[in-house]
C-alpha cells in the first residue's frame, strides 16, 4: 500500500508540474551568458518535447540580449587619445581647449554677453606712481584693444579713480616682473582669440603712438614681433630701435664694428627690446615656451626672439612712423633689498646681468643636446 500511494502522489503532482511548466517565464532567470555558448534548440525539442520551443527561444533570446549588453557597455567608455593630455576620457565635442580674458556678466544669456569682442590684448606691469603715464596710455586705445594691469606694488584700488579701469583685468602680486606675469598669466591658449599681444613697461611716453594705425603697419610689413621706434632723447642701448625719419618700418641697422657676425642677426637685424614688444600670436606661442620660469628679468630674450619666426630678418622690425619715448624710470628697480651697503636697484641690476649669462648658457646646451640627439654636429650656439 506504501508503494501504490507513493507511486500514485508522485503521477498526480507530475501530472500538475507538466501542465504548469510551459507557461512558466523563464526569461526572469538570471544566468551567466557563458553558460550556454552553443544550444541546438532542435535537438533539445526531441528530446524534452514536455517544453514548448517558444520557451526555450525566450531562454535563448535573453541570454543573447545579455551578453550583448555587456559588450556595449564596454564599448561606450570613452578614450580619445588625441584629445589634450587629461582629457582622453571626454568626447571631442565638448572640449574648450583655449580661453580668453573676456569679462562676462552673471545673468542673461551667454551669446549676448559681449557686444564687442577685443582683438588686441594691452599689458603693462604698473606701479601707482605711473597711473598718469599708463591713463595717457590707455585713453589712445579704442573698444579693441582689452587692458590688462599687473600690479607690483600691490595697489590696485587706487586705480578705480580711471572709468575704464573698471573694465580693465587686475593681477596684483607684489615685487614681481612682466616676464614672471606673463609667463603665468599669458598662456598662448589663454591669449589666443587675441590677434596681438602687448607686452609693455610703464614707463612709456605714447603722444605720438596711435595703436589702431600702427597694427596696420605690423600687417602691411608682415611683422610677427615687433616695437614702435624710439625717440633720439629716450636712454638707448641699440641703434636697431631708434627712431628713423626716412621710413615706415625698418628691419635692420649698422651697429658699431664687431658688434655683427652677420648683418641678419641681432642686434643688426631680427631684433627688438623687451620693453615694449608686440607679438602676433602665433610668435606670442613660441616666445611663451621660451622664457624661463626662473629668469624673471627677461634679459637676453631679446637676442633669442628671433628663432620664433621665420626668415626672422624679414618678420621681426620696428615701426617708425608710430613711435613712443621712453623714460627710463627705475621704479622696478626700487623694489628691489639693500644688501651691504648698496641701493636696491644695484642688486636688481645684477640679478639682471646674471640671468642674461644663465639663458645664453641653457640655450647653448639645450641646442648642443638637440643636434648631438640627432647625429649632427652642433654649429656655433646661436643665443648670444
Amino acid at each position: 500500500m506504501r508503494l501504490i500511494i507513493t507511486t500514485f502522489v508522485g503521477i498526480i503532482f507530475g501530472f500538475f508540474l507538466g501542465v504548469s511548466f510551459p507557461t512558466l517565464s523563464l526569461t526572469k532567470v538570471s544566468l551567466s551568458s557563458n553558460i550556454f555558448p552553443s544550444v541546438d534548440l532542435t535537438y533539445i525539442e526531441d528530446k524534452y518535447s514536455g517544453l514548448s520551443t517558444q520557451a526555450l527561444l525566450n531562454v535563448w533570446s535573453a541570454l543573447k540580449g545579455r551578453r550583448g549588453i555587456s559588450r556595449k557597455f564596454n564599448n561606450t567608455k570613452i578614450w580619445v587619445p588625441t584629445n589634450p593630455r587629461g582629457a582622453e576620457r571626454l568626447p571631442p565635442g565638448i572640449l574648450v581647449a583655449e580661453s580668453d580674458l573676456y569679462t562676462r556678466r552673471l545673468w542673461g544669456l551667454p551669446g549676448e554677453d559681449l557686444i564687442v569682442k577685443p582683438r588686441y590684448l594691452m599689458t603693462f606691469t604698473v606701479g601707482q606712481d605711473q597711473k598718469k603715464n599708463i591713463d595717457a596710455a590707455v585713453k589712445k586705445l579704442t573698444e579693441n584693444f582689452q587692458v590688462l594691469l599687473f600690479h607690483y606694488d600691490g595697489h590696485t584700488s587706487e586705480w578705480d579713480e580711471f572709468e575704464w579701469s573698471k573694465r580693465a583685468i587686475h593681477v596684483s602680486v607684489i615685487k614681481q616682473t612682466k616676464w614672471w606675469y606673463a609667463k603665468r598669466f599669458l598662456h598662448p591658449d589663454i591669449v589666443a582669440p587675441y590677434d596681438y599681444i602687448f607686452i609693455w613697461d610703464e614707463d612709456l611716453g605714447v603722444e605720438n603712438f596711435d595703436p589702431e594705425e600702427y597694427i596696420k603697419l605690423v600687417k602691411k610689413h608682415g611683422l610677427e614681433i615687433s616695437q614702435p621706434g624710439l625717440s633720439p632723447d629716450s636712454g638707448m642701448t641699440w641703434q636697431m630701435t631708434r627712431k628713423r625719419d626716412d621710413t615706415e618700418v625698418h628691419k635692420d641697422t649698422e651697429e658699431r664694428p664687431g658688434w655683427c657676425t652677420d648683418p641678419h642677426v641681432p642686434p643688426c637685424a631680427a631684433f627688438v627690446e623687451i620693453m615694449a614688444p608686440v607679438f602676433s600670436r602665433d610668435a606670442w606661442r613660441c616666445v611663451w615656451h621660451m622664457i624661463q620660469n626662473d629668469l624673471v628679468h627677461g634679459w637676453g630674450l631679446d637676442f633669442a626672439l628671433r628663432k620664433c619666426v621665420e626668415p626672422a630678418h624679414e618678420k621681426i622690425g620696428v615701426v617708425d612712423s608710430q613711435w613712443i619715448v621712453h623714460q627710463t624710470v627705475p621704479s622696478l628697480g626700487n623694489q628691489g633689498q639693500a644688501e651691504q651697503g648698496r641701493a636696491p636697484w644695484e642688486g636688481v641690476r645684477e640679478r639682471c646681468r646674471n640671468e642674461w649669462t644663465m639663458f645664453q648658457d641653457r640655450m647653448t646646451a639645450a641646442e648642443k643636446a638637440y643636434f648631438e640627439a640627432m647625429g649632427i654636429d652642433p654649429p656655433n650656439s646661436t643665443a648670444r
